[in-house]
Order: structure tokens, then C-alpha cells, then sequence
């Protein structure tokens, strides 16, 4: 296969890579064995996964990378080969244990929206991507069975009980919505900006039935574009239950030093930062490799990197502990609960996986050839040649651009150099 730089991600139908990559002896036995290890180079790894996600029989493939940055560099090069519904990024936490904020509404709503995908076959993406921080951070309480608020246009609402439910999610009631996690009412109106949302929406309300969805400005407040029906995900992924409520209240006489926080958990407060509380909460470490099913399939990049990320994750919560216990009057040689779980407990729920490396681990480690091209400069005579030459050995080729600018200058270079390819502007509409 052929990758071109700097250009990282392939734009296109999948069925040309999916035909060369079944062809490739490597990507046969990763598909036939239950663990396989495969010799990709970076480059080459987003077409390579797209085509073993479309290959294989398992879904979701989980792919897993040694932090979030790659992770969200992988998942997108993947949605602009797959989709953006066949692809889904669980992201970790940007707060540090025991770290008195909150993370992201963007990121409790993301993880929400991916563990509620995997829930139903007719939502469950073909590929989920994340680093290692969020495979190994324990679930919030209730996070893999809350359920978003789902309105379609005509639906019959109590707005009473709608607020109250976006309350329960964590939502915030304002006079005016402005950022995710708020909402407002006004009258028949309900004003709500989801967690994982682009932009808010207003649900008008004729009686007791939806008249009306629309999106709306944030600057000027005013409608936008209609829509059929919105999906709200919870703004928190931390649910004060009855269990943990209950947890709290024993917690303020074996745990004296952190009263304050445990006070307002047993009343059922929600505040910043109470999400790092969680290790205390709650006794279930279940990780997302708990939840993805008997057809799922794991699928690691570069292992011992991710080892190496993950003793560190460890060792960082750990010297946080010991600082902390200071500073509390607690006991520092008492063992702290942990946000996060050990390595070695990620992997008990998923049975054999796939792993790609750099480099081989053996002579017997099969390697997928991926090549690199020079950006086109000049009269782009390099670029036309090798691209003559694959043609000519019945290779399907396909060129990616950042945009739809890119890709039309690159059609007129070529097209100088007697090569007249059609841009395609939406290449997942084109099969």
C-alpha cells in the first residue's frame, strides 16, 4: 500500500484499500488468528486500521494508543475514512487526581455518548479510539446505564419533568444558555446547550407537544436551522445515587478530614471538582473493556509505550496521594483509593487482541509496506512518475487532500503534467 505525505489520511472509498489490504499476508493472519501482531509504520496505520475494521467481524474494534493525543490524531484521520458515525473517541479526563475541578462538560458528555452507543447494536460504532489514561480510568456510578434526553419534533414533553432531568444530568439552569451544560426556560420554551453539542437548541412547546426544534446563536440568541430531533447527553459523569450518598455519610466519620466534601455529596450537591471524589465513592473498578461485548476486539498500539504511560499514570497518582496526606492530617502509609486501575487488570474482560508495533518483533512479524511521497512542489514531475508508475502496476490510488482548495490544486498540477483525476468533495458518499 502507499501512503502519501504530508498528506496522513486516505480520502476515498474504502474498497480499493480494503481489496489491497486483503491481499496482504500480514492483514489475512491478523484476521484469522484470535491475537496477531502486525509491523505497521505511523503513517500507514490509520488506512491500515480502517481496512481491518471493515475486514474483520468484530465490533467495535478498540483501539488503543499510548496517550490522548494520539488517540484524537488517529480518530480523526479515521473518520475521514470511515464516517463520523463509524468512528468514536473516548477521551480521558483532563483533570489530575485529586484535583479539585471538574473536567470538561465536552469530555463527561463524549464518554457518556460512547458508552450509550455501545449499549444498542444499531448505534455501537465499528471503531472506538483511546488513549491509555481513559482505558484505565474507573467509571463513574451509573455512567454505563444513564440514558440522554431524547426530544423529537411532535413529541409530548412535561417540561417540569424535562428540567428536572436535565438538572439530574448536571445541567445548570441560567437566564441565558451561552455554554454547554447550561439550559434556560421561558414559559413553553426550553433553551438547552448538550454536552456534546455544537451548537444549543430550542424546544417550543405548543400545549404539552413540541412544536418546534431549532438550533440557535449563542451571540444574538436568535433561530437558526430546524431539526427533527436532539439528543442530550449528561453534563456529569458522576451521579450522586443512593450508594454513594450513603457512602458519603459513613465517610464523614472514617474520613474526618474531608467532611466538607462529604457533607455536600450525602445531601446530593453537585460542585466543581466533586468528580474527583469518585475513588472514595464508589468500590466498582469497571473499565470500558468491561462493557464492549462478546464481538469486540482490542486492538494495541505500540504496548510497551502504553506500559510505559501507564506506569507513569500510577506513579503520579501515587506521589499525588503521598503529598496530599500531609496536607489532610491523614495517615500517608493508608492506602489511597485510586481513580485509576492497574494495567494488569485491563485486559481480563477482552481475551486475545491485536497489536501494532513500529517496527517487527521477529523475523516472523508480518509487515505492512507502507512508502512515503515528497509534498508536490515545483511542476510536480516526481509526484506524476511514481503515480504513472503505480498505475501501471494496477494499483488503485487514491490522493488526500486537507480540503477541498488542496485537492483542486492538486487536480491542476497533475492535471499540467497530463493527469486528469476527478476531485470528489465527499468521499464517503462516493463508493
Amino acid at each position: 500500500m502507499t501512503a502519501a505525505t504530508p498528506i496522513d489520511a486516505l480520502h476515498g472509498p474504502l474498497s480499493p484499500l480494503v481489496g489491497r489490504m486483503r491481499d496482504e499476508p500480514g492483514v489475512t493472519r491478523a484476521l484469522g488468528e484470535p491475537s496477531a501482531r502486525l509491523a505497521i509504520a505511523e503513517i500507514g496505520r490509520p488506512m491500515a486500521i480502517a481496512a481491518l475494521a471493515s475486514l474483520s467481524r468484530h465490533r467495535p474494534v478498540l483501539v488503543a494508543c499510548p496517550t490522548g493525543t494520539d488517540a484524537a490524531h488517529l480518530h480523526d484521520d479515521l473518520v475521514t475514512l470511515m464516517g463520523a458515525d463509524a468512528v468514536a473517541l473516548f477521551p480521558a479526563w483532563e483533570t489530575l487526581p485529586f484535583e479539585r475541578v471538574s473536567p470538561t462538560v465536552e469530555t463527561m458528555g463524549r464518554r457518556h455518548e460512547v458508552l450509550w452507543r455501545l449499549r444498542d447494536d444499531r448505534t455501537r460504532p465499528r471503531v472506538i479510539v483511546a488513549g491509555v489514561r481513559a482505558m484505565l480510568q474507573r467509571l463513574g456510578p451509573g455512567a454505563t446505564h444513564r440514558e440522554p434526553v431524547q426530544v423529537r419534533r411532535g413529541d409530548s414533553v412535561d417540561l417540569d419533568a424535562l428540567c428536572a432531568s436535565l438538572v439530574d444530568m448536571g445541567y445548570r439552569r441560567e437566564e441565558l444558555v451561552e455554554h454547554r451544560g447550561e439550559f434556560a426556560r421561558r414559559g413553553a420554551i426550553i433553551d438547552v446547550f448538550g454536552a456534546t453539542a455544537d451548537a444549543p437548541v430550542r424546544i417550543d412547546l405548543w400545549g404539552d407537544e413540541v412544536d418546534r426544534l431549532c438550533e440557535f446563536g449563542v451571540n444574538d440568541q436568535r433561530s437558526t436551522i430546524d431539526i427533527d430531533e436532539v439528543t442530550v447527553f449528561p453534563a456529569r459523569e458522576f451521579a450522586c445515587t443512593d450508594e454513594v450518598r450513603a457512602r458519603a455519610e459513613q465517610l464523614m466519620s472514617t474520613e474526618p478530614w474531608g467532611r466538607e466534601q462529604w457533607e455536600r455529596l450525602a445531601d446530593g450537591a453537585t460542585f466543581d471538582g466533586m468528580e474527583s471524589w469518585l475513588p472514595w465513592l464508589v468500590d466498582d473498578d469497571t473499565l470500558i473493556t468491561d462493557i464492549l461485548g462478546d464481538d469486540a476486539k482490542v486492538l494495541l498500539i505500540e504496548p510497551r509505550r502504553m506500559r510505559d504511560r501507564a506506569a507513569d499514570l500510577l506513579a503520579e497518582e501515587a506521589d499525588l496521594a503521598r503529598a496530599l496526606a500531609g496536607s489532610w492530617a491523614r495517615d500517608p502509609d493508608l492506602d489511597f483509593p485510586r481513580l485509576h486501575a492497574d494495567p494488569d487488570r485491563l485486559l481480563t474482560s477482552t481475551g486475545a487482541v491485536w497489536t501494532i508495533d513500529g517496527t517487527p518483533e521477529s523475523p516472523d512479524t508480518p509487515v505492512v509496506s507502507v512508502s512515503g511521497w515528497d509534498p508536490i512542489t515545483g511542476d510536480g514531475s516526481t509526484t506524476v512518475a511514481r503515480l504513472q508508475s503505480l498505475l501501471a502496476n494496477d494499483v488503485t490510488v487514491v490522493i488526500a487532500a486537507d480540503g477541498a482548495g488542496s485537492a483542486r490544486r492538486l487536480h491542476d498540477v497533475l492535471l499540467d503534467n497530463g493527469m486528469d483525476l476527478p476531485v470528489v468533495d465527499d468521499p464517503i458518499a462516493h463508493p
